[in-house]
């Protein structure tokens, strides 16, 4: 068994575990620019102590690179211990010097990975 065969893709429109990645379609090669994923944009996700999103980790695949990079990586610990809540949304600024793919992914405590992409052109 690999990793890879565990994570799950769908439309975000009607999946409520796949990240959304709002960034820039095309961007200025060593400019920084804002990056929001989200999970549950369109149809919220749970977020309760019995089913939550715990993590968001974002990579970068530079076109004709071999390898990914991971740009960022967000916990979320609350899910209604007491009266706080964390919600799987996290905004970061970033920048690249060519262009390539950013790909979230994120864990369901209950369904496990899920994952999108997202082109940016420089």
């Amino acid at each position: 068994m690999r990793i890879g065969e565990k994570i799950q893709s769908a439309d975000w429109k009607a999946e409520k575990h796949v990240p959304v990645i709002e960034a820039p379609e095309r961007v200025e090669a060593g400019k920084p620019f804002q990056v929001t994923v989200t999970v549950g944009k369109e149809i919220p996700h749970p977020n309760t102590i019995e089913h939550h999103i715990r993590w968001i980790d974002v990579y970068f695949q530079p076109e004709g690179d071999k390898f990914v990079y991971q740009v960022a990586h967000f916990d979320f610990t609350v899910h209604g211990e007491g009266t706080a809540y964390a919600h799987p949304t996290a905004t970061f600024s970033m920048q690249v010097e060519k262009p390539g793919t950013l790909i979230a992914l994120s864990l369901c405590n209950i369904h496990g990975l899920w994952e999108s992409g997202r082109e940016i052109t420089v």
